[in-house]
């Protein structure tokens, strides 16, 4: 586990831990895995999807009756995001707040971290 002992790696807003429950019991899924990779024009992107089970190795985040699992890879990029779920009029989707980012491109779903934790 990485980070601070007794802090969760992220937290949560109410619209965003209402929106993941509502998707675990409308789908019958343990949670959702949040995860970084390489690409798009900034270096990297966020990554989300279904999990039946958490790998062992995942950091299990629960708050609000909503799971979100994050992958190994991703916990020291992930370490005090705060996830929120957003409704505009053109469009709705989960938004990270994340201290770790350095740079994100003009569409929002490309990122780039400081280069001290390891992703060039």
């Amino acid at each position: 586990m990485f980070g601070i002992p007794g802090k969760q790696a992220v937290t949560m807003t109410p619209k965003a831990s209402a929106q993941i429950s509502k998707l675990m019991a409308s789908a019958g899924h343990a949670g959702l895995r949040i995860g970084v990779k390489k690409g798009g024009c900034a270096g990297m992107e966020y990554t989300m999807e279904y999990v039946d089970v958490a790998d062992p190795n995942d950091e299990v985040v629960e708050q609000d009756g909503a799971r979100v699992m994050i992958a190994p890879m991703a916990q020291m990029f992930l370490f005090g995001t705060e996830i929120d779920y957003e409704t505009t009029l053109l469009e709705s989707g989960f938004k990270f707040s994340n201290p770790n980012v350095t740079e994100a491109c003009g569409c929002g779903e490309s990122i780039k971290f400081d280069e001290k934790l390891g992703a060039k």
